[in-house]
């Protein structure tokens, strides 16, 4: 059912909608409320399906395709249901290359679709003609084309089930012009189904055994196990066995920072010193010294069978959720020796105690921790806390401990820059009239800010604190390290506060901390993106542990 768009001769088929309208139905049945994009001709029938379907998701437009890209895969994984994004072809497809990039890393649902030259010119040199899956093959969990207008839907069903499918991540369908604006019935049923992992359990007795034994264990939990709807689960197994734990990523809020299992600030001496950890919806990559961890045995649970396969560790694979009630049935009483959660806790509650002074130690120049000394205790259990940016926002993630989970949105392992206003638009999208914090660096601001226009647009307020040290901080001080000197690393003190009031938000900018706590609380009542441009030492380095090499 290929044809020329422009061909309407043929009025059996003109009572029909574009193949366009089975992407949109596509996305109905898998519950996409909001599709991500910037108008492009190409994929002009999408937008039409939207506009006539009665219960199609709403259409989010903004100011480049990169931001439309983050704010899907924010919406992934903010509500663990699919982000939806479309691009036009050629340019606007390869925009979308780095947010689909870092749904990957990040385990991220994302199905997105892009435009493509018409079949019928291809090979002749039309506009924006490029083979684009190929560039996201290595990048996704399928990159396809759609060549046959009635196999459009199907096609784009099995785009949702396989990104929803364990391991879950981003994928890429483009669609021929031509073929997109052919007429094509549509299917009623769902051709398509999500797939749960077959599950390895061989080296499950041994993982047991390991951890009945353990006098020194500690449970890192990753953000899949938020992603897989198996926090409940596991708080319900901590509990029984009692074994302090370190979170990262969306698994920031699983336990409460009251609860005294939870001892993230004391991760150093911890893993130091632990004789078992157990890694679970996370891969054992830079940020856990790929999987080495001394002389403790290592347990991994991961529902990607491919998973850090190098490391040595005692393996048990499968659907998250079924393999952390498995060890429920098996695990009820508390492992581990208690002067060792008792450890943990104290340290963790002192290592809390000095943050504090940290925050609330003021010099002649802002620290970037006096920021978050001011901001802390305006944060809310319902306040989704989002970071972009280098050293500014490796302090919001020592600081800042969230509530409950879901709550916190940082680039993670990818470590793209320019990711804030899309991810502010999706939690916007989302969860309209929750607080939004934004933690920018003056760095990643220069990627995205254009879009608070979008922000704008949309209605989506914001409190968008910006940490500027006037430089590349993340760069700087390495830098200076291995040379003695640095080049390239610095940047004017802009008033990014102007830019943003420009584009119809507002803000201000802060160069003495006394003034920061009510230039807060005026971004947060405003109703609009209100940037607080805080000027910092540009002398102050994080002190990081990792390098990622």
């Amino acid at each position: 059912m290929k044809g020329d768009p422009m061909n309407r001769d043929n009025s059996k088929t003109e009572e029909l909608p574009a193949a366009g309208h089975q992407v949109i139905a596509a996305a109905e049945k898998f519950g996409v409320r909001h599709l991500f994009t910037l108008s492009g001709a190409h994929i002009f029938p999408l937008y039409d399906g939207c506009e006539k379907r009665p219960n199609a998701p709403e259409l989010v437009d903004t100011r480049s395709e990169q931001t439309a890209g983050f704010a899907a895969e924010a919406t992934a994984r903010l509500t663990r249901t699919p982000g939806f994004v479309a691009a036009t072809a050629g340019p606007g497809v390869t925009n979308l290359l780095t947010p689909v990039t870092s749904a990957f890393f990040n385990g991220a649902p994302v199905v997105a679709i892009g435009g493509r030259s018409p079949d019928f010119r291809w090979g002749l040199g039309a506009l924006q003609e490029l083979d684009q899956p190929p560039l996201f093959a290595s990048v996704t969990k399928s990159a396809n084309t759609a060549h046959d207008s009635a196999h459009v839907g199907r096609l784009t069903e099995e785009a949702f089930s396989t990104a929803l499918s364990p391991h879950q991540g981003p994928t890429f369908l483009d669609i021929p012009m031509d073929v997109l604006f052919t007429p094509a019935p549509q299917s009623p049923e769902q051709l398509a189904q999500i797939t749960l992992p077959t599950a390895d359990l061989s080296q499950l007795d041994a993982a047991l055994d390991l951890i009945r034994k353990a006098e020194r264990p500690i449970f890192i939990a990753g953000g899949d196990i938020w992603q897989n709807r198996a926090e409940e689960i596991f708080v319900s197994f901590i509990e029984a066995v009692r074994i302090p734990v370190i979170v990262n990523g969306m698994a920031r809020g699983i336990l409460a920072p009251s609860n005294p299992l939870l001892v993230t600030p004391a991760r150093s001496h911890a893993l130091k010193n632990a004789d078992l950890v157990i890694v679970a919806g996370t891969p054992l990559d830079f940020r856990l010294a790929y999987g080495d961890f001394g002389d403790a045995h290592v347990i991994f649970i991961t529902d990607d069978p491919q998973a850090s396969l190098q490391v040595k560790a005692t393996r048990i694979t499968g659907d998250l959720p079924e393999l952390i009630n498995t060890l429920s049935g098996q695990l009820t009483v508390p492992v581990g020796a208690d002067t060792w959660r008792m450890d943990l806790a104290e340290r963790s509650a002192q290592i809390r105690a000095g943050n504090h002074e940290l925050m609330n130690t003021h010099g002649e120049l802002i620290h970037p921790a006096e920021i978050y000394g001011a901001l802390i205790p305006r944060l809310t259990e319902s306040t989704i806390t989002i970071g972009d940016g280098g050293d500014f926002v490796s302090f919001a993630g020592k600081f800042i401990e969230p509530d409950r989970p879901g709550r916190w949105l940082d680039p993670g392992p990818f470590g793209a820059l320019g990711t804030a206003m899309g991810y502010t638009l999706a939690a916007g999208k989302a969860f309209p009239g929750d607080p939004l914090v934004v933690l920018l660096g003056d760095g990643a601001a220069g990627f995205s800010l254009m879009d608070v226009d979008s922000l704008v647009r949309h209605n989506v307020p914001a409190t968008i604190v910006i940490g500027n040290n006037a430089g590349w901080g993340l760069e700087r001080h390495p830098m200076r390290f291995l040379y003695g000197y640095d080049v390239l690393a610095d940047l004017e003190p802009s008033r990014y506060d102007q830019v943003v009031s420009a584009l119809g938000g507002a803000g201000e900018v802060i160069t003495d901390v006394t003034r920061l706590g009510p230039a807060l609380d005026r971004a947060m009542n405003s109703g609009v993106p209100y940037v607080v441009n805080v000027m910092t030492d540009p002398e102050v380095a994080y002190p990081r542990t990792t390098t990622g090499i």
